[in-house]
């Protein structure tokens, strides 16, 4: 062992300086102890001393917490590390997990060119709406600078700025839009991953080679989901924006046989409560059963109101 590989290894940290070096505060580092995710520090008199080795360890959970991964999940990860599994395969399906979704890169903008794009007036509400949504993000040190992470995103909301859409309407169509392209991105990872990726989550943590032939196959299938959507949206782009064209110069509507359907706009908030009550899989099933029950029940009203005042037209005759 070299003169420096020895003196890391013999490093040795009060718990404070542990927290120092690594950025954990003392709390965090006694309940990663208590709940089994550092190794027991030696003790020595009334203190416990660590070593690089806890350093190590610390910096590995915080790198495994910025991926996304949960107490629960890195120690289970972790201990398979300690047996001797390496964890090379699962950070790589993490990387690619975690990695862009799209070829698309950040920009910056300025408050004053930001300010030009829209009319050149200056609407603090509006960039405060910008930061919430996560269109534009606060470069730290500089309050006249923003981070774009999608310029098509923003160049959208010029273009529709530009022909007269008001800029709180256009926030409230991100705002639904957003919530139905959620639900379209979580119902294609339920699909893939009951259909593709559940024999390599089998157990866990994956072996090394069951993870990186998921992650090769992330890779394969990341663009499929956007490819998917394109093609449906242009569909429906185009058979929304011919019926929208024939209502608008007057043209007949196509009559609408029993058995035909067509899909109906609910608000975000109740299509979240109805999944939300019955599951994604049931949430189509149950709102067209709701519907019918409602159509039924006001027919059923009907009648009985008619009813009603015939036989009070018959008792007066």
């Amino acid at each position: 062992m070299t003169g420096a590989g020895a003196a890391a290894a013999a490093a040795e940290y009060r718990i404070e300086d542990l927290a120092h070096a690594s950025g954990a505060t003392v709390r965090t580092i006694r309940a990663y102890q208590d709940r089994g995710l550092l190794p027991t520090p030696e003790r020595r008199g009334r203190a416990n001393v660590y070593r690089e080795t806890h350093l190590a360890r610390l910096r590995q959970i915080a790198d495994l917490l910025d991926r996304g991964y949960t107490l629960a999940s890195i120690k289970e990860l972790l201990e398979a590390w300690d047996a001797g599994r390496g964890l090379g395969g699962v950070l790589g399906l993490a990387a690619e997990v975690h990695g862009p979704w799209t070829d698309e890169e950040a920009d910056r903008i300025s408050r004053r060119e930001l300010d030009a794009r829209f009319g050149g007036r200056q609407d603090d509400e509006a960039i405060a709406e910008a930061v919430e949504l996560g269109v534009l993000e606060r470069v730290p040190g500089r309050d006249d600078e923003f981070l774009v992470p999608s310029p098509q995103e923003l160049a959208v909301a010029v273009e529709l700025y530009a022909a007269g859409v008001p800029l709180t309407a256009i926030s409230g169509h991100l705002r639904e839009l957003r919530g139905q392209v959620e639900h379209i991105a979580s119902r294609f990872l339920e699909f893939t991953t009951e259909h593709v990726f559940a024999r390599y989550l089998g157990h866990l943590p994956p072996t090394d080679a069951d993870a990186a032939e998921a992650a090769a196959l992330v890779r394969r299938l990341r663009p499929l989901a956007q490819q998917t959507v394109d093609a449906e949206l242009a569909r429906a782009m185009r058979t929304f924006a011919t019926r929208h064209l024939h209502h608008h110069l007057g043209a007949e509507q196509s009559t609408i046989t029993e058995d035909a359907t067509r899909p109906v706009l609910l608000p975000v908030r109740t299509t979240r409560a109805v999944q939300d009550l019955v599951g994604a899989d049931r949430l189509a099933e149950f709102i067209t059963a709701a519907t019918e029950r409602e159509v039924q029940a006001r027919t059923l009203d009907h009648l009985a109101a008619t009813h009603a005042k015939e036989g009070k037209i018959d008792e007066s005759l």
